[in-house]
């Protein structure tokens, strides 16, 4: 047996309690407060009150997800140490840094675009790098050391922190950001980031060697011990898994639809209703809000109707595409209509169903990520999360630049908005079809139903609700 398919003490006995799962949601709710910043506030700041190309963020934040596709590597380093939180350490390390950079660089291409822009690069790819390494050897650590009957929750929670994460640091956040300078920027998400370092540190000290092994020494391997495996022969049998590879293709696809008016909707919101930095920002949160009632909607009728239609991981994640299909189709009429549209309540029912197709999704990943071979949860999430970075740097850019292109050919800014979430639109009814075919492999998976997965869910949420006040007084 190699290094790689060597079990650890956790691996095998899945000791990680709830408290161990909700100090690690943690981590994820520290992830998402520095993101929430650098991909909203700052790509706002940039269109609206610098005036510069839509596609200048849009590069920006796909260059950053683009140095995601190192995950799967990550993923693989990690099962193979057998060792994750010093890479979930050094990872919001670098992830504080980048933000802090990009902060800088944000209110430095309001007097020197040039150097704001490549300060904003170097910044942008720290970001990469501190989301990739931590967010993989994150849900790895969870995936390997949570029992089967408990990933789903574990990964409902994990996510549901971390748009708590989003809520709070939008909102709060957005309150003290006006009025607007760039030194106000810069402070307040150094005071964040200073936060999600502590927090960081603070929920995983002392975590993991009660769990795991570490890694076997020169001494300790058999003399005719075969070496560790290729990372690339690993990432090809992974790839080889149907169910891996089928549930690779539709987060990919799902998560372009998710991402296309990611860097639109707080630009949209600063031109065609006239809503300032800091509303814009909690504007952000307000959607967040809707996906963070979303999922506790399908925890709770999920555990309510267990064993029916309304408890299944299925229906839930085609739902939650149709219903944002509608929503986006809701929003493109909004720009017509103008600021007597009510904008919050469109964006928060956009919110809402995406919470319900993002939580169907984590399950089913949480319970797919410890099936085929042993000691590929790394890879597995890796793989996931690359194609998510591959779709969300496709979608952003590709939805600021088409915006451009729009305003080239002499669109008013309403329509031009109108037809990329039009578009975005589209790609979520693709989603929902394809999350037909890979619900049903998920679904028939031993010992792994869709009620059972709803109901763990709703325990997740339960625990991550239960500890809201805290992360509100650490806040």
């Amino acid at each position: 047996m190699t290094a790689t398919q060597q079990p650890s003490a956790a691996q095998a006995t899945g000791h990680l309690g709830w408290l161990g799962i909700v100090r690690l949601g943690l981590v994820q709710t520290s992830l998402g407060a520095i993101v929430v910043l650098t991909t909203s506030t700052m790509n706002r700041v940039m269109v609206v009150e610098h005036m510069l190309p839509a596609m200048i963020p849009g590069a920006l934040v796909a260059l950053h997800y683009l140095i995601q596709l190192s995950r799967p590597r990550l993923g693989h380093a990690s099962d193979v140490m057998r060792r994750r939180t010093p890479m979930v350490r050094l990872g919001m390390l670098v992830l504080a840094l980048g933000g802090i950079l990009a902060a800088l660089a944000t209110a430095l291409m309001a007097t020197q675009p040039g150097y704001g822009t490549a300060l904003a690069v170097l910044a942008f790819s720290l970001i990469g790098v501190g989301v990739g390494a931590s967010g993989t050897s994150l849900l790895a650590l969870l995936a390997a050391l949570v029992p089967d009957h408990r990933r789903a929750a574990a990964g409902s929670m994990v996510w549901i922190m971390m748009i708590v994460g989003f809520v709070l640091t939008a909102g709060i956040a957005g309150q003290f950001m006006d009025p607007f300078s760039g030194t106000r920027l810069v402070v307040i998400t150094a005071i964040v980031a200073a936060i999600a370092v502590t927090v960081t540190f603070t929920a995983t000290h002392g975590l993991e060697p009660r769990h795991a092994a570490p890694a076997p020494t020169l001494e300790d391997k058999p003399a005719n011990a075969a070496p560790p495996v290729a990372f690339r022969e690993v990432l090809s049998e992974v790839w080889d898994e149907a169910r891996a590879r089928q549930f690779t293709i539709f987060v990919f696809v799902s998560m372009l639809a998710y991402s296309t008016q990611d860097l639109l909707l707080e630009p949209f919101a600063g031109t065609v209703f006239g809503l300032s930095p800091g509303a814009s920002t909690q504007l952000a949160g307000v959607q967040n809000g809707g996906v963070l009632l979303g999922m506790l909607l399908v925890a709770a009728l999920g555990t309510r109707f267990a064993g029916a239609r309304l408890g299944s991981l299925k229906f839930w994640t085609i739902t939650g595409c149709i219903g944002s299909a509608l929503a986006l189709a809701n929003l493109a009429w909004a720009g017509f209509a103008g600021p007597p549209w009510p904008l919050k309540a469109s964006v928060f029912a956009l919110g809402i169903a995406n919470g319900c197709f993002a939580v169907a999704a984590i399950a089913t990943m949480m319970a797919l990520a410890g099936q085929g071979r042993k000691g590929r949860e790394g890879v597995r999430m890796g793989l996931w999360g690359a194609a998510q970075a591959i779709a969300f740097a496709l979608g952003g850019f590709l939805g600021t630049a088409l915006f451009d292109l729009l305003r080239a050919l002499e669109l008013t800014p309403a329509t031009a908005y109108a037809c990329v979430f039009a578009i975005e639109a589209l790609i979520f009814l693709c989603a929902a079809a394809l999350a037909r075919k890979v619900q049903h492999s998920a679904a028939t998976t031993k010992h792994q139903t869709a009620a059972s997965s709803s109901e763990h869910a709703s325990m997740g949420v339960k625990a991550a609700l239960a500890n809201n006040n805290r992360w509100r007084l650490t806040s």
